[in-house]
């Protein structure tokens, strides 16, 4: 199992807009959003959401489910990575309450 799940904006930037040679501001022309928007992607201060998505998809860069895909298994391993309140089976025969 993969341990390190890189941010998808970061493969955005490395595996699709560096090797394409496409800089953030024509990028998000033509996505159709704001090159503020875009920025905080690639740099991973925001998660890739449903809509762009898609329009990644509509820009022939993989498909919508790929970059959810990403999206989630990012945002999983991070919640691994934090600690977590102790938590009682929900089949227990005893229960809490």
């Amino acid at each position: 199992m993969m341990k390190h799940f890189p941010h998808p904006g970061e493969l955005l930037r490395e595996d699709v807009l560096q090797p394409l040679g496409i800089k953030v501001t024509d990028a998000a022309h033509r996505l159709g959003m704001s090159r503020s928007s875009l920025s905080r992607v690639i740099h991973g201060q925001v998660g890739i959401s449903p809509d762009l998505a898609v329009r990644l998809e509509r820009a022939g860069a993989g498909t919508a489910r790929f970059w959810m895909a990403l999206q989630v298994n990012y945002e999983l391993r991070q919640a691994e990575q934090r600690a977590q309140p102790e938590v009682v089976p929900l089949q227990s025969r005893k229960l809490i309450g």
